[in-house]
């Protein structure tokens, strides 16, 4: 040290910590000569020994004048030793990037002067301290007084320089530094990064690219910064990324895929629209390189369908579309599971168009991929049937679809079939908003007569019977009124002549027993009058009721719609169809007459004609039902049978191979368990509410009475 004190001399060791900077900066220029001097004799031992005395003596002064002589007195040294600098960069370096992090501003400025002027000297040599240099910049950009900044972007610039056209710089060393500072929230440092990024980006022998994955989530982050500048520069610099993407020929797509799911469900707006973005141009450029990640990007896509920004809709259908038109196989790695698990998830979205698009995708896994998708019944199947309750009607009919797709199969038919009518058993108002839809698109989708059967089948031993003859009673009006099942009805009119028609009239028999206005109407539809009439006639006092009442309302009202034109026309030849008369007859006599239903029916039986039942003898060849345009193809045989006793006829009920009887009896044995079943509930109940159930919903006791008297009195000899 004592060689060090001897080669400076005592003013310029004084002046050096003197207060004025000009005394320093002189101080430092004398130093300056004395390197020089040292350089030119070769005398680097006491050169080192002069650094020293900086450090020890200055830099690490408690004294703050002395560490600013000392940050000047070594950029002085470097400058000094000019090209033979680099050798002593280990000694000189350290003790300047320390002082960055000094308590007195002023020293950190003087600081940023010394690490200026030496990078001037030394350029690329000084590229071994870089991730130390840059960590300062780092923390000097974000510095609070405002000359420190300025003296950190001026070495930040010189230092960008340096790297940029030096070849000892080591981008594999720097990611970990730089991904460790992305997520700083200083707006300052987050300009320092991004211009970090754009300047090694702009390197052509820099393969930031290769690198995106590590630091493309905090570039994101900035997207949402408060400052207008930093989402520019972030989003300029994302802007420049994407654009070597489409151009490079090799791209990890899967890493930045992950981010970009993260970030599409930003509650930032630019954001999520960047990454969506991102997303669309990377299911373009490598979609068949993203199989294992089709779920997570679908799950990123479908929310955005529904999004506020309509530019972000617009992006996120196009994407979707594009990754379901993407041809892969399991074999590919392509997970069913995932992506339907992803699809019903969102199932459950606030947003009809995301749910209805988590729809088409099931949809579409099921034609692609049907095994694959019966694989996971068991785990979407409850959430399908759940959907059958959306709001949105064209959600369910969707589902519908879904849910017919899956039923092609017989057991998966039986299946859905159980758990339709098991939702609507636990949610009735299910059945009473969406029953007649889910019930009509399904014949639509399946066969209508299949699943009116299936229906029926489940129905005939359900053991809820409140719940059976609802259910029922739904059934039969759509099947009187829905166009999608004019088919079937077509075919339920020729239940006495046709085997087909035959089957699914005693099918639907077993389980419209629950509801007396159901067989009627069902009756009605097959032209099966004599067991029509028989049916009304076999109603006590109990079944009379308000609910039965409204029912027969609705029956009445239908019977004036087209469907039951065939029905009208007959009554043309009223002696060739006794048994509708004496049944439409019967219906009148259940009707108060001061309904309006009443004085429908009386009208249109006024109408008539009254020349053919005077003129006419009353054919027993209609006893039976006979569809009225087999007349004009069985004439013959009608005639003939015509001659056959009237009491044998009555006595076998029977026709074309129904045993109406032992229809009769069924529908009788039903209908004593609900009434069995009504006791009981009455039982149960208080006197108070046994008293106001029985006012509500039956008649008085005297007109049920004059009602079932009325009916019996029209069990006449044709």
């Amino acid at each position: 040290m004592s060689d060090a004190l001897s080669a400076i001399p005592a003013a310029v060791h004084r002046n050096l910590s003197d207060k004025l900077y000009e005394k320093r900066k002189n101080a430092a220029l004398e130093l300056e000569g004395i390197v020089k001097s040292l350089v030119a004799a070769g005398d680097h031992e006491k050169m080192s020994k002069i650094i020293e005395l900086l450090i020890k003596e200055f830099a690490k002064s408690p004294q703050t004048n002395h560490r600013k002589g000392g940050l000047i007195g070594l950029a002085a040294v470097t400058v000094g030793l000019s090209s033979e600098a680099a050798q002593y960069l280990e000694q000189i370096v350290p003790p300047v990037i320390n002082s960055f992090s000094d308590q007195d501003s002023r020293v950190r400025y003087y600081a940023c002067e010394a690490l200026y002027n030496i990078a001037k000297v030394v350029r690329g040599d000084f590229i071994i301290f870089f991730n130390d240099i840059f960590d300062a910049l780092c923390k000097l950009s974000a510095d609070s007084d405002a000359n420190v900044q300025s003296a950190a972007h001026l070495l930040d610039r010189l230092v960008k320089d340096i790297v940029t056209e030096s070849d000892q710089f080591s981008i594999e060393e720097f990611i970990p530094l730089l991904k460790e500072r992305m997520n700083v929230l200083n707006p300052y440092v987050r300009q320092f990064l991004v211009g970090w990024i754009t300047v090694l980006d702009s390197v052509p022998d820099i393969d930031m690219l290769g690198f995106l994955p590590d630091f493309l989530d905090g570039l994101f982050n900035m997207l949402s910064d408060s400052s207008h500048e930093i989402r520019q520069q972030a989003d300029s610099a994302l802007s420049e990324f994407l654009q070597e993407i489409k151009n490079s020929p090799s791209v990890d797509y899967g890493r930045m895929a992950e981010i970009l799911v993260q970030r599409a469900s930003s509650p930032d707006e630019f954001t999520r629209l960047t990454a969506i973005t991102w997303i669309n141009e990377f299911v373009k450029l490598g979609g068949d390189q993203l199989v294992h990640y089709y779920a997570d990007i679908l799950g990123a896509i479908l929310p955005c369908i529904s999004d506020k920004e309509e530019k972000i809709r617009v992006v996120a259908r196009e994407t979707n579309e594009e990754l379901r038109s993407i041809q892969v196989e399991p074999s590919d790695g392509f997970d069913v599971g995932a992506v339907l698990s992803v699809a019903r998830r969102q199932l459950s979205s606030e947003w009809e168009a995301t749910r209805i698009e988590a729809l088409n995708w099931i949809s579409t896994l099921l034609n692609k991929h049907r095994s694959g998708v019966l694989c996971f019944l068991n785990d979407i199947f409850d959430t399908l049937l759940k959907a059958l309750s959306d709001p949105s009607d064209n959600v369910v009919l969707l589902v519908l679809e879904v849910h017919a797709g899956v039923a092609k199969d017989a057991q998966h038919f039986r299946h859905l079939i159980v758990f339709l009518v098991h939702n609507f058993r636990i949610d009735n108002s299910l059945l009473e908003r969406r029953g007649a839809l889910i019930i009509r698109r399904l014949c639509v989708l399946l066969d209508a007569e299949r699943v009116y059967r299936e229906l029926s089948n489940i129905l005939e031993g359900e053991s809820e019977l409140d719940f059976a003859s609802t259910m029922v009673q739904a059934l039969n009006l759509i099947l009187l009124t829905s166009p999608e099942l004019s088919k079937l009805r077509d075919l339920l009119k020729h239940s006495l002549v046709n085997h087909e028609g035959k089957g699914l009239f005693v099918a639907l028999y077993a389980s419209w027993c629950h509801s007396p206005m159901a067989i009627i109407s069902l009756c009605l539809l097959a032209q099966a009058y004599q067991h029509a009439i028989m049916v009304i006639q076999s109603l006590v006092e109990e079944d009379i009721n308000v609910k039965f009442l409204v029912q027969l309302d609705k029956l009445i009202r239908l019977l004036e719609t087209p469907i039951f034109t065939y029905l009208r026309l007959q009554l043309l030849e009223p002696g060739r169809c006794i048994w509708l008369l004496k049944t439409l007859y019967g219906l009148l006599m259940l009707l108060p007459q001061q309904s309006e239903a009443f004085k429908i029916l009386r009208t249109r039986l006024k109408t008539v004609p009254s020349y053919s039942i005077r003129g006419e003898k009353l054919s027993r060849a209609s006893s039976g039902g006979v569809p009225f345009c087999q007349y004009l193809h069985h004439g013959s045989q009608f005639e003939e049978d015509s001659n056959i006793d009237d009491e044998e006829t009555s006595n076998s009920h029977s026709h074309r191979g129904i045993n109406f009887a032992a229809r009769l009896q069924q529908f009788q044995k039903v209908q004593n368990q609900h009434r069995e079943h009504v006791k009981a509930r009455a039982s149960s109940q208080n006197n108070s509410m046994s008293s106001s159930t029985s006012n509500s919903e039956v008649l008085p006791i005297s007109h049920t009475d004059m009602a079932v008297s009325r009916i019996r009195e029209l069990n006449i000899n044709g």
